[in-house]
């Protein structure tokens, strides 16, 4: 009896301690754990199990390949509006033509869950090294080969065939690439600094977008319109090759993840991890999907539809822009070290909750910033808006790995990540325009305000849910 009684009280008191609030030193709310604060190995940086890479070469090993996968995924995107309506879908109206394009362009957000399940598989069961080394094959030879395509008038119909198979391996890459440099970083961060490594592959989304956009004004600027029509559209997709020699160059030389070495050792590994990530954790996958959604509509919102409804409606050229949206993302490139230092300071659910509510609040200033009439405040608008962005993109890398076992980590996190930016960034221009032309730009910055507080309600969920973080277990 008495050892019973003990045994209750030891119960109890475990139970306490799982649920304690956290110190100060652990944040504010103690909604996710702080890792340096625990005694236990994580499984997300479990330095024991191997020898560890370097760091530098792990960092950099991890943002070329974003780096490179961003700005191959976005210089298809400014050619779907600058070059394919002309070259490739020539036939009828030019709107028709541009249409065609977009359709192209939205094709790789239907392939990125594709991609982020098949890479994902093997990133679970084979090996994060092998699978980072394919994904960055995947994107990169498609890019290339899109830069070598015939036109519909050398090929006729198989010219837009060819670019939508291509837009598709551009799509397969993008999904298996960014979970697996995510955890080639944080299962290789020390104990306390997962969110630190975890922002590297976050920046390669600002520097993919600057180096992409940032060729084509350079080149439409040097090269008339008959010889950038001609042949100098092609000219970054064929130089990403270079990018892809250098990324496989470092991938190649490191050692693989100690935390799935480890998974291997303990015979951990499931057989199909996508039917273990939706019959065990379905509702993580969910929950998780909804809080990372707010980031990807924010960027669209600040990137495509600013960019539309800017020069359309408020008269701006787009070489006037263009610039103002590289200042913006020069804000959120700043942002996401920011945001990964206080997420390591106090903690993932902090930091992105309090993202979350800074973005609700700038939708109610999202029309006044944005139609003031002046080059200055929209490049205000468009910095705060990315700004914000970033904080929430930061730790994101982190949130999501963390949420999920070694066993199915690469598949959990790349497809929360993928269908995040489908329910995020997908609809996301096309409904601020309806909602732009029928009730206002103001209406735009509502959804922008409710998307982020359905975000902010997941991240208090997950933090309350989740009280004992991955972070913890060995």
């Amino acid at each position: 009896m008495l050892r019973s009684d003990a045994k209750r009280r030891v119960s109890k008191h475990a139970v306490r301690l799982n649920r304690a609030p956290a110190s100060s030193q652990d944040g504010a709310w103690g909604l996710w754990p702080r890792p340096r604060n625990q005694t236990k190995k994580t499984a997300v940086s479990d330095a024991s199990a191997a020898p560890r890479n370097s760091p530098a070469r792990v960092l950099f090993a991890s943002l070329i390949g974003t780096t490179i996968e961003f700005f191959d995924f976005y210089i298809y995107a400014t050619a779907a509006v600058l070059v394919f309506p002309k070259l490739f879908f020539p036939g009828g109206d030019p709107a028709t033509a541009t249409l065609q394009s977009f359709a192209t362009f939205a094709i790789a957000f239907f392939a990125r869950p594709v991609g982020a399940a098949l890479f994902g598989h093997f990133g679970d069961r084979v090996g994060r090294k092998a699978t980072l080394v394919a994904a960055l094959m995947t994107m990169g030879l498609s890019t290339v080969a899109i830069g070598l395509l015939p036109t519909y008038e050398q090929a006729g119909l198989l010219a837009p065939l060819l670019l939508c198979l291509f837009r598709i391996g551009q799509g397969l890459g993008l999904g298996g690439e960014w979970g697996g440099a995510v955890l080639l970083a944080t299962e290789n961060a020390p104990p306390g600094k997962e969110a630190w490594y975890g922002m590297f592959p976050q920046l390669g989304a600002p520097i993919g977008f600057l180096c992409s956009t940032g060729s084509f004004l350079i080149l439409t600027d040097t090269l008339s319109d008959a010889d950038f029509l001609s042949w100098g559209w092609r000219i970054p997709f064929i130089a990403s090759a270079a990018l892809v020699l250098v990324g496989l160059w470092v991938r190649l030389k490191i050692t693989e993840t100690p935390a799935f070495q480890k998974a291997i050792e303990r015979e951990e590994r499931v057989r199909v991890p996508m039917a273990e990530v939706f019959s065990n954790h379905f509702p993580t996958l969910a929950i998780a999907t909804v809080a990372a959604a707010a980031t990807f509509a924010i960027f669209y919102l600040m990137t495509v539809f600013t960019l539309s409804w800017g020069t359309s409606t408020l008269g701006y050229t787009r070489g006037q822009f263009l610039p103002m949206q590289m200042i913006g993302v020069l804000f959120l490139g700043l942002m996401i070290p920011v945001s990964a230092k206080l997420a390591d300071r106090f903690g993932r659910a902090e930091t992105l909750i309090a993202a979350s509510l800074g973005i609700v609040a700038y939708g109610f200033a999202f029309e006044p910033l944005f139609v003031a009439g002046d080059a200055v405040s929209v490049t205000v608008f468009l910095s705060i808006g990315l700004g914000l962005m970033g904080l929430t993109y930061g730790p994101l890398g982190a949130a999501l790995a963390e949420l999920f076992p070694t066993a199915v980590r690469y598949t959990g996190a790349s497809v929360a990540f993928t269908l995040a930016g489908i329910l995020g960034a997908s609809p996301a221009p096309y409904i601020a325009t309806s909602l732009a032309k029928s009730h206002g730009v103001a209406a735009v910055g509502w959804y922008l305000s409710a998307v982020a507080g359905a975000a902010a309600l997941s991240f208090l969920l997950i933090g309350w849910k989740f009280p004992t973080s991955r972070t913890v277990r060995a």
